[in-house]
């Protein structure tokens, strides 16, 4: 089975956030997401796919995931990549 770690960005008045997470299914936990039934961080907001990696195992998602939700320095990069590319998707 398929396993993915991905990162979410919103925009919630000048402030740029996003959200790491991991699952099986990518599609249908973007509509979780942005139908408000997703994460409870995830709630009231609109996200934007930046980032996503794949995994042939659950337990090496989980430990990615995990790794990634501390490395702030690699999301902020993460985030001016993205914003350079597709500024307009979030504003």
């Amino acid at each position: 089975m398929t396993y993915y770690v991905y990162m979410l960005l919103s925009k919630n008045k000048n402030k740029l956030f996003s959200y790491v997470g991991y699952t099986k299914n990518i599609e249908k936990r973007m509509i979780l997401h942005n139908n408000s039934n997703g994460a409870k961080y995830t709630k009231g907001r609109k996200w934007i796919m930046c980032y996503k990696e794949t995994y042939l195992s659950k337990s090496k998602a989980m430990s990615r995931e995990y790794k990634l939700k501390k490395d702030k320095k690699f999301r902020n990069i993460l985030k001016e990549r993205f914003m350079k590319k597709n500024y307009s998707l979030l504003y």
